[in-house]
């Protein structure tokens, strides 16, 4: 099985008090990506979409394999499940979706 799966930017955040302590300059949510944006990845040529960003694909792209090629995740609902980068100052959080074929 080699599924397609979709990617769905649930929600950019800014950790405040982390840039407040650890970094420097002023920090805002990532801009590379919008809240409700999806991206579709085809399950037999599992290669990083045009506009993701690459560090996310890198944090993402065990769950996408593993999805597309029919797994699940202990406590995600089956062909789902929410993963995020690792920014730590202003992570993003993603939805992960197997698309059953017809």
């Amino acid at each position: 099985m080699q599924a397609d799966i979709k990617i769905t930017v649930l929600k950019r955040l800014l950790i405040e008090d982390a840039c407040e302590e650890y970094a420097e300059g002023d920090w805002a949510p990532c801009s590379r990506l919008t809240d409700g944006q999806e991206f579709i990845v085809s399950g037999t040529d599992i290669g990083i979409p045009d506009g993701f960003c690459s560090w996310a694909w890198a944090d993402l792209h065990k769950y996408i394999v593993t999805l597309a090629r029919g797994g699940n995740f202990l406590g995600s609902k089956p062909g789902k499940t929410v993963a995020a980068c690792t920014d730590g100052y202003r992570p993003v959080i993603f939805a992960i979706e197997r698309i059953e074929p017809e």
